[in-house]
């Protein structure tokens, strides 16, 4: 009883529609069964299969049938007293999600976008040489040119592990991933016992859950704004020392890689991509991942 009471009142919680909804699947329902033919003129399709991702709905024996009907009913009377600041948590959250890109982030993946043109505008890419050399220019002239590239890596790889852990939600990633593969097993389910019925629903289902699927995608690409923000003036300033536009290019000498032999900086190894490209990428993905381990890091979904 204590968990349906629960999970009804984190519907309403989130959203405070859901209120209307449950006392009216609760008014509808015969001997605690109802059908959605009974219901569908008052909810809409999501809010149906919410009702039944939840566990509050449960097969029945013509339809469907709540779960316990007396601890939804119980924890809407005990929810009721909160339903003015619902509405407004609601609201507020609803905005919270609709502006998860603050103006920094908007405005990062403006930058970044400008940054983009470097590769192929020289003005821009010697500006951005020039001024990131005023830093990086020391430490080239103290270590290899490996080594810079290593050390390169280390730093990208950490700040790239920390912005990803700290500005994707993998909760709300793996509620959602559960979310459409419960949908995938009702659908596989219906289709099975020829539910045409059900069938048309959860198909209602799947196309208003690809609102939410955008919003997943970009819950993944607000930290990489922030990483690209941050890597393409330290990657311009590779391509720009190497020998794109800074005049002490050819004296970085040579390195050895495995099956090459000896080869040098600009030479190109796979198709038109080059040996300094190839070498930050391989400490980049080496060094992410000690990093990861280390710190303990995971930034796969996860369910809640």
């Amino acid at each position: 009883m204590a968990r349906i009471e629960q999970r009804v009142r984190d519907l309403v919680s989130d959203d405070a529609e859901m209120e209307s909804v449950v006392r009216t699947v609760l008014d509808r329902a015969e001997d605690g069964e109802v059908k959605w033919v009974d219901v569908r003129d008052e909810l809409s399709s999501g809010q149906w299969g919410r009702l039944i991702e939840k566990g509050v709905l449960v097969d029945g024996d013509a339809g469907f049938r709540l779960a316990d009907a007396e601890a939804t009913r119980e924890a809407l009377e005990n929810g009721t007293a909160g339903t003015s600041t619902v509405s407004a948590s609601a609201t507020g959250s609803d905005d919270d999600e609709d502006s998860s890109w603050s103006m920094w982030d908007k405005g990062a993946a403006v930058v970044s976008v400008g940054l983009m043109a470097g590769y192929s505008w020289r003005p821009m890419r010697d500006i951005i040489g020039t001024a990131m050399d005023v830093a990086l220019g020391p430490l080239n002239a103290a270590l290899p040119f490996y080594a810079v590239v290593m050390i390169l890596a280390v730093v990208t790889g950490l700040y790239s592990t920390l912005l990803q852990a700290n500005l994707m939600d993998t909760e709300k990633m793996g509620e959602y991933q559960e979310k459409m593969k419960e949908i995938q097993e009702r659908r596989k389910e219906a289709k099975e016992r020829g539910d045409d019925e059900a069938l048309d629903r959860i198909q209602d289902e799947q196309m208003e859950a690809m609102g939410d699927q955008m919003g997943m995608f970009k819950e993944q690409f607000r930290p990489m704004v922030w990483i690209m923000f941050l890597t393409i003036p330290v990657f311009l300033w590779m391509y720009w020392k190497v020998g794109i536009g800074d005049p002490s290019s050819g004296q970085f000498g040579t390195m050895v890689l495995p099956f090459r032999g000896t080869v040098a900086w600009k030479d190109k190894v796979l198709g038109p991509v080059q040996v300094w490209i190839i070498w930050y990428f391989i400490c980049s993905m080496g060094f992410t991942q000690i990093i990861r381990k280390g710190l303990n890091i995971d930034i796969s979904p996860t369910g809640s």
